[in-house]
């Protein structure tokens, strides 16, 4: 148990100090809906799915973003420039947010 302890200090501290700030926003983006969607599935477990498409469609749309977020995170990674010559950061994010608005009005018109 202490070297488990012993390697998350290790990770933490290596993680503070080589991830660029940009990359930890996005990290924070997808703990956030990664929390989200399981909040939704415990809901789900304990409550039920009476509006089924409500349901489908909140869970649905927390995977899909959660998916985005780590190709953004890909691409706009300084490490991976050799994977994504023609991207750059910004068109990264374009990407991301084109594809956010098209995925939500597909949820919302899911909904019904």
């Amino acid at each position: 148990m202490v070297a488990l302890s012993q390697v998350l200090v290790k990770f933490y501290e290596e993680y503070q100090n080589t991830t660029p700030k940009k990359l930890k926003i996005v990290d924070a983006y997808l703990t956030y809906i990664l929390l989200t969607g399981i909040l939704q599935f415990v809901y789900c477990c304990l409550v039920g799915t009476f509006p089924f498409n409500s349901f489908l469609s909140g869970f649905i749309s927390c995977v899909s973003c959660f998916v985005l977020g780590v190709c953004l995170r890909l691409q706009s990674n300084p490490q991976n420039k050799l994977q994504f010559q023609g991207i750059s950061p910004e068109r990264g994010f374009a990407d991301f947010i084109f594809a956010h608005i098209v995925l939500h009005l597909v949820v919302v018109n899911f909904i019904g």
